[in-house]
């Protein structure tokens, strides 16, 4: 009785396993089929921006007075995102720019020869472009500002744009023009004072730019972990912003080493996400990674990351659609096709 009702336990047990079918990747709610036979291999991944994602920082310690931007904006290179209390650091400014004026005063009330004039000439051809450069960035900041709380207009803002590019190519033009200048001879005593006092202004107005956090790329911001009166630092493990070009998107991929033979540059794929069954998107491999490591985005359950070697391959996407950042996505590598240049 007793071998009777095992085998009819292992029946059930065989008759279950059949009814499951093959295993499915634990990623993606559409796998393969054994019908189909096009993938060489397949990958877990994650999809990210192409450009990565940019852990936006402040380059000095100091406390927030404004936040300019929030989370899913979209801002260029150089605009304004967060800027810090700068009162004192204005004030240095002020007075460093007093002073060079009265050195400037006292310089031209001196005598000076035909060679010492052309000096003179350039060097405050050159201090005059740093002046409308700062002006013309400053511009920039308040048309991009206005622009944000509805104020300015976007034709304001490209202005304001162009008219800094021009104040950058006038003073490379000035920069260059001083270069070209062949006199070894000292500056005079006023003329040092001068040099001096323009140095000391160009260190405040260095310090008083590091107060405003800036987009160090076209993108979108992704997340803003900051508010107005907290302290920002250099080293905070957490950046007061993150942002991201979101034009192009990719997706991370961690191939198993048995598979990396059957993958290369340029090889067609076909990404499903979990968010969206029953979808694909075409997309061909980006890079192979030289290094084997262990794994890191296998499922759970999977195996033990300790036992998972895998090599990363980058995928760019054609048409990414709805794909976000962060999502969890399934790369089928295509069987003995390159994807169209």
């Amino acid at each position: 009785m007793a071998v009777v009702l095992a085998l009819i336990a292992a029946g059930v047990v065989l008759f279950a396993i059949a009814e499951m079918g093959p295993v499915k990747p634990m990623w993606s709610s559409s796998a393969e089929t054994p019908q189909e036979k096009r993938w060489q291999a397949v990958a877990p991944g994650r999809v990210e921006a192409c450009s990565g994602q940019i852990k936006v920082a402040s380059a000095v310690v100091g406390v927030v007075h404004k936040v300019l931007v929030k989370a899913n904006d979209k801002v260029f290179a150089g605009e304004p995102l967060i800027q810090l209390a700068d009162d004192e650091l204005r004030a240095r400014l002020a007075a460093a720019e007093i002073q060079v004026a009265m050195r400037e005063r006292a310089r031209d009330e001196k005598s000076a020869t035909s060679s010492e004039k052309r000096r003179r000439r350039v060097q405050d051809a050159v201090a005059e472009a740093e002046r409308t450069l700062y002006d013309a960035r400053s511009a920039v900041d308040r048309a991009a500002a206005k622009l944000r709380t509805k104020s300015g207009s976007e034709a304001d803002l490209t202005a304001a744009r162009l008219a800094l590019t021009r104040a950058q190519n006038e003073l490379s033009s000035r920069q260059g023009e001083l270069r070209t200048i062949d006199d070894d001879a000292l500056p005079t005593s006023l003329e040092g004072q001068l040099n001096i006092a323009r140095a000391e202004y160009s260190v405040a107005r260095a310090a008083l730019d590091k107060m405003t956090v800036r987009a160090p790329i076209d993108g979108t911001v992704l997340q803003v972990n900051v508010r107005e009166g907290e302290a920002v630092s250099p080293g905070s493990p957490q950046p007061p912003l993150q942002l991201a070009d979101l034009s192009a998107l990719c997706v991370r991929s961690e191939l198993d080493e048995r598979d990396i033979g059957a993958v290369r540059v340029g090889q067609a794929v076909t990404v499903r996400a979990t968010a969206f069954p029953g979808r694909e998107f075409e997309g061909s491999v980006s890079s192979v990674a030289p290094l084997i490591e262990p794994g890191q985005l296998d499922p759970p359950g999977s195996r033990n990351q300790s036992d998972v070697d895998a090599v990363r391959v980058v995928v760019g996407l054609t048409a990414p659609g709805e794909l976000t950042i962060g999502m969890k996505a399934d790369v089928y590598f295509r069987a003995d096709k390159v994807a169209a240049p």
